[in-house]
């Protein structure tokens, strides 16, 4: 158990020992040239995916929960479907369709006459306003999924008692439904707010200079890892308030359902103009991060023939890309299954400790678990390097970092809390009685996990399955930094087309990364439909941090 929490700490240690050995003198420069500016931009970056993410995701919940309009009934199933398409690829579909070279200036040009950008004006999607709006169409699903978790859960009796002292729409909304789902929202804003600050390809490519693309840029384009580090440390002071800002908003705040059975609310007709322009305010969202995504791909692979490019090459990266995969979701689910037994066994503080340590895997972006991950990798490839070397006289090379061994450990450590959250919330439905019947019969420990909670998991086990597996698919930042020469994913292939100005040669990449995506998007929504859930998961109340089962 505590190897476990180790695993989890040792990039944290490791990334603050490396920014103490710095130079003194590199924070001046990092002070007057490089953090105001990271800083502002991340803090902006954050604030703006808060508000329009937060306000896609809030309106959409309400309107699909509350109300009937037309094309309700298959919003409800497209709303979370922008869950699949990864920020940096939207990036690069957003550029390619609304950059001054672009399909909508290009066409716009040819209809109107137009020579030069000098002749008409229109947003620039390079920029931070355009970052803003490309990633929020991407991420609020996180809090339209939380959103409308819980407000399934209300009783539709609160709303006709304020209907009936003569509240309005607007007010029922806003002085009853929004209070009581303030809980989800944070868990849900959080979410978003943290996959934010671990993207490095969206914002790069928009030209927004945030924390991480600091990190990034410092570390492999100046060559100075004790002042990524640094920047990295800097870094953790964001998580760390988003934890603070999410533990806050939850604050006292635990909401049951009466153990009495109740109404849940019952969707109000909207009918004319309200009805049409709800379905609109539903419709924007997932035109903006599913519909125009998905078929610009789909065009470029088509128009640009790109099936062709399923070649050797192709399909080693994609096999790379899945045995990658795989074998970091089997650890993922080994030690999960250990991890949550054992608080289920034994509820210590050593286990419960290291169940919450195993939670904050999460909360690290991509780059700083990258960079805390490079020095004790490389210290054990040389460790292991050196006693081979003695015992049979014959160098052995890099075994964690030649063989993407770090790649497993990274995806691993970012996506344990995924399976101990929803193992978790599997165990704590099951009736603890099954277990004292075995215990009175003489089970072991062992028979009892093997004989009945590996079983009892089985369905939750197969959704973390599923979920760590898309993840790590999608997952850039780390895969990025931590790759051997020579060695290519899915991910990083799409990042260097994009790098070299030519992402719609990449185009069958990123559909492939879309296309796996959409498999656990769907199961969610067939299982959030199939009925209503609860919107804080049993683990995210036990630690206080976002927790991944609520993110999916």
């Amino acid at each position: 158990m505590a190897a476990i929490g180790l695993i989890v700490l040792l990039p944290l240690a490791a990334l603050i020992g490396i920014a103490a050995e710095g130079d003194m003198e590199i924070w001046p420069h990092l002070i007057a040239n490089v953090l105001p500016a990271s800083t502002l931009d991340t803090l902006a970056l954050l604030t703006g995916i808060g508000v329009v993410a937060g306000s896609m995701g809030i309106t959409a919940a309400w309107l699909v929960t509350a109300h009937r309009f037309p094309g309700r009934g298959i919003l409800v199933w497209l709303l979370p479907l922008p869950l699949a398409v990864p920020t940096y690829i939207t990036a690069y579909i957003y550029v390619e369709i609304f950059d001054s070279a672009g399909l909508v200036q290009m066409a716009l040009r040819d209809v109107m006459g137009w020579k030069s950008r000098s002749d008409y004006w229109f947003p620039e999607v390079r920029s931070l306003p355009g970052c803003i709006l490309v990633m929020s169409a991407v991420l609020y699903p996180y809090i339209y999924i939380a959103a409308r978790a819980m407000f399934l859960t209300q009783s539709a009796s609160m709303l006709e008692v304020a209907r009936t002292l003569g509240a309005s729409r607007i007010k029922l909304f806003r002085i009853i439904a929004l209070p009581l789902a303030r809980p989800a929202l944070a868990v849900g804003v959080s979410l978003a707010l943290l996959e934010a600050l671990n993207d490095i390809g969206a914002s790069e490519y928009l030209g927004v200079r945030t924390l991480t693309v600091s990190v990034y840029n410092t570390w492999l384009n100046r060559g100075s890892l004790p002042g990524a580090a640094q920047i990295a440390c800097v870094m953790l002071a964001f998580v760390m308030g988003l934890i603070l800002i999410e533990r806050y908003g939850r604050r006292d705040r635990r909401y049951a359902a009466s153990p009495k059975r109740h109404r849940t609310v019952h969707p109000v007709p909207l009918v004319g103009a309200r009805g049409w322009i709800a379905t609109v305010l539903c419709t924007m969202p997932v035109v903006l991060g599913f519909v125009l995504p998905t078929a610009f791909l789909l065009r470029e692979t088509f128009r640009g023939s790109l099936f062709d490019q399923f070649d050797a090459d192709f399909l080693a990266h994609f096999m790379t890309t899945i045995g990658l995969s795989v074998v970091a979701t089997c650890a993922v689910l080994i030690l999960a299954v250990v991890l949550v037994s054992a608080v289920r066994l034994a509820k210590t503080p050593l286990t419960k400790g290291a169940l919450f340590v195993a939670g904050l895997g999460y909360a690290l972006p991509g780059t700083v678990l990258a960079l805390g991950l490079m020095t004790p990798l490389v210290g054990i490839d040389n460790l292991i390097g050196t006693l081979w070397r003695n015992l049979t006289g014959e160098r052995l090379g890099l075994l964690l970092m030649g063989a993407a061994g770090g790649i497993v450990i990274a995806y691993v450590i970012r996506f344990l809390s995924i399976a101990t959250g929803s193992l978790s919330a599997g165990l704590d439905r099951v009736s603890p009685s099954l277990e004292d019947a075995a215990r009175t019969l003489g089970a072991s420990r062992r028979e009892m996990v093997w004989a009945i909670q590996i079983p009892l998991m089985r369905p939750a086990l197969a959704s973390a399955a599923l979920l760590i597996f898309v993840d790590c698919i999608k997952e850039l930042p780390a895969t990025l930094l931590l790759r051997p020469l020579n060695t290519e994913t899915l991910s990083t292939l799409v990042y260097t087309y994009a790098s070299r100005g030519r992402f719609e040669d990449g185009s069958l990449a990123a559909l492939v990364i879309v296309l796996v995506g959409l498999l656990p998007v769907i199961q969610l929504v067939r299982s959030a439909e199939a009925r209503p859930r609860v919107a804080e998961s049993p683990s995210s109340a036990a630690s206080g941090s976002p927790s991944p089962d609520d993110r999916h």
